[in-house]
């Protein structure tokens, strides 16, 4: 049946700042109508002219539906394998596209990071969506691909290189840049408004094992890191990382959902490396500041002024900030016999937007184009693309995953 679809892909959200990104991305790469067959939708006519004006050409077909309109997005998935989104914040934009997408067998990638949001959908499509055999995919950006592949590659050469699997991976952030873009912000702040306002959003939030199956909520992983601590691990001072708080939840979640590959006892979890000596202490407190404002209590002192300061939606870095960004993550293994590992994740742009814009263009073609496993619901990327999605980010998404035993 998803072969006979008019398009391989269709980008919802086109004209948005990470939409008109994913564009230019998959037309520099793919052109309009060869590899792949895709199309760009959203609300306003004029401005999907504008972005295919800028970022492509007049071969690139348009599609106009409404986003509050069930009947209009209908009319828009049933012509495309592959819905890939880029409107958030999802809570908001999202729900109703999931469920088209569920109802008629389209598969579907975004870039959510928001973890109520991705509860609720798991809670109300997973089983549907098993029994549709669509494949629902969150979080298929800079939160959380490189995490969660990177925990999936770090496992794969963990057992072919040693012959056993890890029972830890400690991520350390050991090098970024980039910017951050309004859209980034404002589904940030929908997050934490609704946490303060609803008890249950926030027990999802607070539970490292928030995004897991409902029957498999337990394990021994602790909260997300909140503080400044000496870490034994990295040898350095090491602090919060803002994403943790999803990357986490969806590499547990990968681990249930595959019945346990990386074991019951599987612990794992985030921070950032702020260096050696009281100067890697002070630059861990320095940095703390701005995401306590950012993360503050909605209509407070703080959360104005970083509502002031920050970007708003359709803002944020410049092309010249982006192709200057970076990543580098160190993944810190510990196999079952007590020996150690490294797997090393790094991207060649910055992490949420020029990296970010690869990563889900990729993940839309791997869902669209490559032969991957029958196995559906609402997955992670490592459970719904595997080694496909991990191809594709080293030869195509400026990502390479490196491994070596200590």
């Amino acid at each position: 049946m998803k072969n006979n679809k008019e398009f391989d892909i269709i980008v919802w959200g086109a004209s948005g700042f990470t939409g008109r990104l994913v564009v230019a991305y998959l037309f520099q790469n793919y052109g309009v109508d060869s590899d792949i067959k895709w199309a760009i939708a959203g609300r306003n006519k004029q401005k999907l002219k504008q972005v295919r004006l800028e970022v492509a050409n007049n071969s690139l077909p348009i599609i106009i539906a409404d986003g509050n309109n069930e009947a209009s997005l209908k009319n828009m998935v049933i012509r495309t394998k592959v819905i890939c989104t880029t409107v958030g914040p999802y809570a908001i934009y999202g729900s109703k596209l999931v469920s088209s997408c569920v109802k008629n067998g389209t598969d579907y990638c975004d870039l959510s990071g928001e973890v109520p949001w991705m509860r609720k959908m798991i809670d109300q499509h997973h089983e549907t969506a098993k029994i549709n055999k669509v494949k629902i995919v969150h979080a298929c950006g800079f939160d959380s691909i490189p995490s969660d592949m990177g925990v999936y590659f770090t496992q794969r050469e963990s057992k072919t290189q040693t012959g056993q699997l890890a029972n830890k991976i400690q991520m350390r952030v050991a090098g970024i840049k980039g910017g951050i873009s309004g859209g980034t912000y404002a589904s940030l702040t929908k997050v934490m408004e609704q946490a303060f306002l609803d008890k249950k959003v926030y027990k999802v939030l607070a539970n490292p094992y928030g995004l897991n199956p409902k029957e498999k909520f337990e394990g021994d992983d602790v909260r997300d890191l909140k503080s400044i601590i000496y870490d034994e691990v990295s040898k350095n001072w090491i602090g919060p990382f803002i994403m943790a708080g999803i990357n986490t939840k969806v590499v547990r979640r990968s681990n249930a959902l595959s019945g346990y590959i990386y074991g019951k006892d599987f612990r794992y979890d985030e921070a950032t490396i702020f260096g050696k000596g009281l100067k890697g202490r002070i630059k861990g407190y320095l940095t703390a500041i701005p995401l306590l404002i950012m993360t503050a209590k909605p209509e407070s002192f703080f959360k104005k002024l970083a509502n002031k300061i920050l970007p708003k939606p359709g803002e944020g870095p410049t092309k010249e900030q982006r192709e200057k960004g970076f990543y580098n993550l160190k993944f810190y293994t510990t196999l079952k016999d007590g020996s150690r590992a490294l797997g090393k994740v790094t991207g060649d742009m910055d992490p949420g937007y020029g990296s970010t814009s690869k990563m889900l263009g990729e993940a839309a073609v791997c869902l669209a184009k490559d032969d991957l496993s029958n196995i559906s619901g609402v997955l992670t990327p490592s459970i719904a693309m595997g080694e496909f999605l991990l191809k594709r980010l080293e030869n195509r998404a400026g990502l390479s995953f490196t491994f070596i035993k200590i």
